[in-house]
């Protein structure tokens, strides 16, 4: 089933709406009529045990620029998903409130000022309903709902994701954001619009940060990550956890101030197609920690008042750092010269990632979207972490049992093999995400999650060879948090506000991308190919389209040595030419290479063999002399490992999949390194594409003895 969202409807859209539904005789019911002859509102008006709530839904606007009703959004056509709150559960909320202090008895009456009363009504309704979009089967019943401690796909009428709980020894129990219990005989409620499911508890999440949630955890001395709490707090860490939003780009989105992009006419968008900006500007975290009981195991107790000083020690005589750091053992920890500073930030990412996006499971070599759980060949994420600039890697593979960080496993990676995890060496197994563990906090703040780890982590140099000695193949929106923290990166609904995401800039609006410029010629849009069976790594892609400049920063590299570094296109014909820069002054990139030249058309046999494409055959000797000619002429085939309906990217039917080997030079870790594309055709119409870039040290590519494997 595909669930689709919408955004709120214009005033007038939902005033024509319930006026035809109200007034008009000759109503179309082809599409009204699913098992009841009522709609969500109409049912709840019909059942005393809801009558609170319809009060509330009846005094709630549908968003500030309108004043139309909720109400009336639930009685009109759509499609909707309500976790709809019984009297009782209503008044439990108001007793709450009142333990509180924030009223003085439990009545709608005790609020101090209209403001109080209208956010509490706000909170109640808001995060009850969940807009299904257009499409007639977008809503969830209950054998729809996500893994236990996923979050649904689409949020709330607050932008806000609900997490669903099934406890193991409660079978018939579902329990969302880990507390409200759905009643067990008032579920899956089926009406004309959607469907209702009947709740024990008001849904009212807290907006509690990082910051706040470490430190009622310290203050309570609460067991789990105490010790790795304590290290956050003495790193002067709490000011960058509490940030939630980007208040700034909020109120230039509510004023109007950041459009859609209206009138693509680049190829890949249909005519009258809409890029949409993001609706907000969210900030994120995600912390792997090594737990209290790993630290008692190593004889360190995490209330000890010298926990510190333990710490810090315990990091040196076990060398988890790098001998190429240069760092400090003093007292001073919110230093980012020192050693334990170092150490803490490289357990942070700068995003918030929910456990079902650690990793991408999608069109890998021999998995199936019909088979979820099934897993074949390794997958894996390259990120950059918080402080300094450090690699670090997620992976799983179905012989994995999880997910790992910085796991360097043996694959069977020859021509003809099944590229599946065979085996992993005992220093390359790294550490393992504990996401179904009862430590993980993955509900209970609105900027973070908290992963509990099977064995410490570090950037050592055990772990920056591992690096060095294998191919980093990162995917180009992974170079951006604010596509994790916004729910842009691969949402799995393919409504055109998902599928065409236009990403503001600073010249015009707001630079939305932190890590990325572009110049005033040319729009930056995420094309989100949820259901497109396209030969991509995770199918989805980035389009520079115009008279593009654009630049952006990669991450690190793991050693000082002599890398290529590869950008994947899709040679189609349809797309434009770019200068390639590269460099580590971002004011005087040197241009790297001749223009990539993306009006090439691979499809096409004959430009097909201009950069030496020729089939694989039975003969590996002769595959890789095709692969070396190929790489003289500065081209590489896709990799093996991406797979669409047509084959792999090395496959006949996908030869407009390639790899650009644009730098071969010598890159060091303590430099950054940024990229720029910029157009050199005189045209609005085209675009640039961008899938993923690979770092590929001297030592793979070059290596006589075991030559690069082609996935």
């Amino acid at each position: 089933m595909t669930h689709l969202t919408k955004t709120f409807k214009p005033l007038l859209a939902i005033v024509c709406i319930v006026c035809l539904w109200n007034c008009t005789e000759n109503i179309d019911t082809s599409a009204r009529y699913v098992f009841k002859e009522e709609t969500i509102m109409s049912y709840l008006e019909k059942h005393p045990a809801y009558s609170s709530y319809v009060d509330i839904l009846r005094q709630v606007n549908i968003s500030k620029l309108s004043d139309s009703k909720v109400s009336q959004l639930l009685s009109a056509r759509g499609v909707y998903t309500v976790f709809a709150p019984n009297n009782e559960a209503i008044q439990k909320y108001l007793e709450d409130l009142t333990e509180e202090g924030l009223i003085t008895e439990p009545s709608w009456d005790a609020f101090p000022n209209e403001h109080k009363l209208d956010s509490i009504r706000k909170v109640i309704v808001y995060n009850s309903i969940i807009d299904g979009g257009d499409e007639t089967d977008a809503f969830f019943q209950t054998h729809d709902f996500p893994n236990d401690k996923d979050e649904f796909i689409l949020g709330t009428l607050n932008d806000k994701k609900l997490s669903v709980r099934k406890p193991a020894n409660q079978p018939d129990s579902i329990y969302i954001n880990d507390d409200c219990p759905i009643s067990v005989k008032e579920r899956d409620i089926l009406s004309i619009n959607g469907v209702i499911h009947q709740m024990e508890k008001v849904i009212a999440p807290k907006d509690v940060t990082a910051a706040s949630y470490i430190q009622q955890c310290l203050d309570e001395k609460r067991e789990g990550f105490y010790a790795c709490f304590r290290v956050i707090q003495a790193c002067g860490l709490f000011d960058t956890l509490r940030a939630v939003r980007d208040e700034k780009y909020e109120e230039l989105y509510q004023t109007g101030m950041i459009p859609d992009l209206v009138g693509m006419t680049s190829y890949g968008f249909a005519e009258g197609e809409i890029g949409y900006a993001p609706k907000h500007r969210l900030y994120g975290f995600t912390i792997f920690a090594e737990t209290d009981d790993f630290w008692r195991s190593e004889g360190i107790d995490p209330a000890d008042p010298d926990l510190l000083k333990k710490l810090t020690q315990w990091i040196l005589d076990n060398h988890q750092y790098s001998d190429d750091d240069v760092f400090t053992t003093n007292e001073n920890y919110a230093s980012e010269d020192n050693l334990l500073y170092q150490w803490i930030t490289y357990h942070i990412l700068p995003m918030k990632i929910p456990k079902g996006k650690l990793v991408f499971h999608i069109n890998e070599y021999g998995y199936n979207l019909s088979r979820p759980e099934a897993y074949s060949i390794p997958v894996y994420e390259f990120y950059t972490t918080l402080g300094k600039r450090r690699l670090f890697k997620l992976t799983e593979s179905g012989a994995s049992n999880g997910i790992w960080i910085n796991r360097f496993p043996i694959t069977d990676n020859s021509r003809h093999g099944t590229g599946v995890e065979i085996g992993c060496d005992p220093d390359k197994v790294g550490s393992r995400v504990e996401t179904n563990s009862s430590l993980a906090v993955l509900n209970d703040m609105v900027n973070c999650n908290i992963y509990p780890i099977s064995a410490p982590i570090s950037y050592n140099d055990k772990t920056r060879d591992n690096f060095q000695k294998n191919r980093i193949r990162f995917d180009g929106m992974s170079l951006f948090p604010e596509a994790m923290n916004n729910d842009i990166r691969l949402k799995k609904a393919s409504e055109e506000r998902y599928k065409h995401v236009y990403i503001p800039n600073s010249i015009r609006t707001y630079n939305y991308f932190e890590n990325m410029q572009q110049n005033a010629d040319m729009n930056f849009v995420y094309y989100n190919a949820w259901n497109d069976d396209w030969c991509n790594l995770h199918r989805d892609e980035m389009k520079a389209v115009g008279r593009f400049e654009v630049m952006f920063k990669l991450p690190p590299v793991p050693r000082r040595g002599t890398y290529e570094v590869r950008y994947k296109v899709l040679a189609n014909g349809n797309r434009g030419v770019a200068q390639i820069y590269f460099g580590s002054d971002p004011d005087k990139l040197p241009v790297a290479g001749i223009p990539m030249d993306l009006t090439m058309d691979c499809r096409n046999e004959l430009d097909a063999r201009k950069v030496g494409w020729e089939r694989d055959t039975d003969d590996e000797d002769y595959c890789a002399e095709i692969d070396k000619k190929m790489r003289n002429n500065g081209y590489m085939k896709g990799p093996k490992s991406i797979n669409s309906n047509d084959g792999t990217e090395r496959d006949w039917n996908d030869r407009e999949n390639i790899r650009h080997i644009f730098v071969r030079q010598t890159l060091d870790p303590n430099e950054t390194y940024y990229i720029k594309l910029k157009s050199v055709l005189d045209s609005d119409r085209k675009e640039f594409y961008m899938d993923f870039i690979e770092y590929c040290a001297k030592e793979i590519y070059d290596n006589p003895e075991k030559p690069e494997d082609i996935w």
